[in-house]
C-alpha cells in the first residue's frame, strides 16, 4: 500500500468537515441553533485533525490495532502467549488463596520474641507488660465490670 501524503489527509479532514456542516445546518434548521452549534463544533474536528496531524496517526494506530488483532488470531506462537499470561494469573490467584490458609506462624514468633526481649532486657529495667483490667486511658477494673454488665444486659457478649 502506498504511503498517503499530507495534502491526501487534509482533503479527506476538510472533505468530512464540510460533510459535517451540511448535515448540522440540516440539523440547526430541525432542531435549533443548539443543536445546530453542537454540530458545527463536531464537524470542524475533521479539519483540526487533518491539519495537526492527527488523523494520520489515528488511522496508523487503527492500522496498528487491525493487524496486532490478524497476528493475535491466526499465531499459536501468540495464542501459546496468551496461555502462558492466563496461567500466570491462575498461579497469582492460587497463591493468595494459600497464603491465606496457611497457619500463621508469626503469632507464634512474636510471643517467643517478646518474652525473649523481656528475658535480655538488664536487670534495673523491667519490660512493660500491660495488665488484666487496665485500658489505655487509666481505667480501673470496676469501669470494664460495668461496661461488661451493660453489654450483658443488651444482650452483646
Amino acid at each position: 500500500m502506498a504511503p498517503v501524503d499530507n495534502a491526501t489527509w487534509q482533503a479527506l479532514g476538510l472533505t468530512l468537515t464540510l460533510l459535517g456542516l451540511v448535515v448540522s445546518f440540516l440539523v440547526w434548521r430541525r432542531r435549533g441553533p443548539a443543536a445546530g452549534v453542537r454540530g458545527v463544533a463536531w464537524s470542524l474536528i475533521p479539519l483540526a485533525a487533518a491539519l495537526t496531524g492527527t488523523l494520520r496517526l489515528g488511522w496508523q494506530v487503527a492500522d496498528a490495532v487491525v493487524d496486532w488483532s490478524v497476528r493475535l488470531v491466526f499465531s499459536p506462537v501468540v495464542w501459546l502467549g496468551v496461555s502462558l499470561a492466563v496461567l500466570s494469573g491462575v498461579l497469582f490467584v492460587v497463591s493468595g488463596v494459600v497464603r491465606s490458609r496457611s497457619p500463621r506462624s508469626s503469632r507464634s514468633s512474636s510471643r517467643s520474641s517478646s518474652t525473649r526481649s523481656a528475658a535480655g532486657s538488664p536487670a534495673g529495667t523491667r519490660a512493660v507488660e500491660p495488665t488484666r483490667g487496665s485500658n489505655a486511658a487509666g481505667g480501673t477494673p470496676d469501669d470494664l465490670d460495668d461496661i461488661e454488665a451493660l453489654l450483658k444486659k443488651h444482650g452483646i457478649e
